[in-house]
């Protein structure tokens, strides 16, 4: 006992003495932290506004009830996601599976010398032992390998470009590589061999957070059994554009509409809930590593709004109004149709638009958010329930029921009449369908509290 005593006041004394606070409680502070507004975002300021439908439920769904709600700051995209962006992420994840293919063929055929030519450019770059840190060593000694390849945990090499040119392929070994995430020749057609976008997957973790904290007294559950791993095809369901229209010729955009350059700046659709939610863990994965080469603090997550984020948003500060930019017509005062949907009898092209729009197409609401209303309809990470404004909290409010595959879509799209664009009119879809109409955007919580608005009334 006598020598704990003696241990503890020499610490205490070493501590006093290396000590700059003079004693006094001063707080444990880190790096400064400066807010960092993401690139194609605004800030919505947070505050209240009266949440559901304020005129005539013309559809009598008599499912939201007028209610204020308040909801914090948060980012949101001005635009829906367009093809272009989502293709970054598809190629991002298809390259990473090219680039670890490669890795373990080199490892298994011992091709792990950076300096020779061939697949083993493309080593893991944790082969070469030179290099490691301390902590690199321990982690690839004692953590590398445990799952079901026997590779998880090794760094890829991302610093050499992939080969694309079957004329330009170094060795057999990455042929044998490129050939199997390629379609069978005799699937091919027209003389070309296209990727088999089925093997393209997109595998990431995620912790059941709301289930966790309402389980907290249940002693016999551990961290582990609210930590969930999906595995899941990304590349969008093109044949919405034919599936979604019977006894209607929509080819061309079944078959260009996705990867064709001239529809880079429009919004991406076919995508499914759950791959609308892959995509915002991948954005958040991507920024981070980016942030953590340079020893910079983590943001917080990307992810889709919740209802009530996304009503608040739309409706751009403006309380009561039908429409985003605040009146009860979808026409201005020369006669032009303030968003893209279906006018008038079922005129598709009254709109200046027959299909989509480019994501920053029409005039942008007060928040600077542009179609939130028309063009598509988007994805939110509430879960639909006719009866949820009567239970939801008033504080943030969000209905999160992993049991229910329902999910809140918005805004109406280019297919619907003007009913559904208003900021109030509730819609859904199960979350593993995909649509030629539906897409999303993406939010980001505001880390603090500082930023409030009032609202315009």
């Amino acid at each position: 006992m006598k020598k704990i005593v003696v241990l503890t006041a020499v610490l205490a004394f070493l501590y006093s003495c290396g000590s700059k606070d003079r004693g006094e409680l001063v707080g444990v502070k880190g790096k400064k932290w400066h807010p960092e507004k993401p690139y194609g975002m605004s800030l919505i300021p947070g505050g209240s506004f009266i949440m559901g439908k304020s005129d005539d439920d013309i559809a009598q769904t008599k499912n939201a009830p007028t209610k204020t709600v308040t909801v914090p700051s948060f980012y949101m995209d001005e635009t829906e996601i367009t093809n272009s962006e989502y293709r970054e992420f598809v190629y991002w994840v298809r390259d990473s599976i090219i680039r670890t293919k490669l890795a373990i063929l080199a490892d298994e055929e011992g091709k792990t010398d950076p300096n020779e030519d061939g697949i083993a450019k493309y080593a893991f770059k944790d082969a070469d032992s030179t290099g490691r840190t301390a902590w690199e060593k321990y982690t690839l000694e004692n953590y590398a390998g445990l799952g079901p390849t026997g590779y998880e945990g090794r760094r890829l090499n991302r610093d050499v470009d992939l080969i694309w040119d079957f004329s330009e392929i170094p060795d057999e070994f990455y042929a044998e590589v490129m050939d199997s995430i390629y379609l069978p020749e005799a699937e091919a057609y027209n003389g070309q061999r296209t990727i088999d976008w089925t093997k393209i997957r997109f595998q990431y973790r995620w912790m059941d957070i709301e289930s966790a904290a309402k389980n907290t007294r249940n002693t016999g559950l551990k961290r582990s059994d609210f930590i969930k791993s999906e595995n899941l095809e990304i590349y969008p369901d093109t044949t919405v554009w034919i599936r979604d229209f019977e006894y209607s010729y929509n080819e061309p955009m079944h078959n260009d509409y996705f990867w064709h350059d001239a529809y880079n700046d429009y919004p991406v659709v076919g995508v499914t809930w759950k791959q609308a939610k892959a995509f915002c863990e991948w954005r958040t994965l991507k920024k981070n590593i980016y942030r953590r080469e340079r020893k910079r603090h983590q943001i917080n997550k990307f992810r889709l709004p919740s209802e009530a984020e996304w009503e608040y948003a739309a409706r751009g500060g403006l309380e009561g109004a039908t429409y985003p930019w605040g009146n009860y017509y979808t026409m201005n005062d020369r006669g032009c149709f303030l968003a893209n949907f279906k006018p008038l009898r079922g005129d598709y092209a009254a709109d200046q638009a027959l299909y989509t729009v480019e994501a920053d197409a029409y005039e942008p609401n007060d928040f600077n958010l542009y179609n939130m209303a028309g063009n598509v309809a988007e994805w939110t990470a509430s879960s639909y329930d006719p009866s949820s404004y009567e239970y939801m909290s008033t504080m943030s409010p969000n209905v999160n029921d992993t049991l229910n595959k329902r999910k809140v879509i918005r805004g109406g799209s280019w297919k619907d009449v003007e009913y559904f664009l208003q900021v109030n009119t509730r819609d859904f879809e199960y979350r593993d369908s995909a649509r030629s109409y539906i897409g999303f955007r993406t939010v980001q919580s505001y880390m603090g509290t500082d930023v409030v608005g009032s609202g315009k009334r």
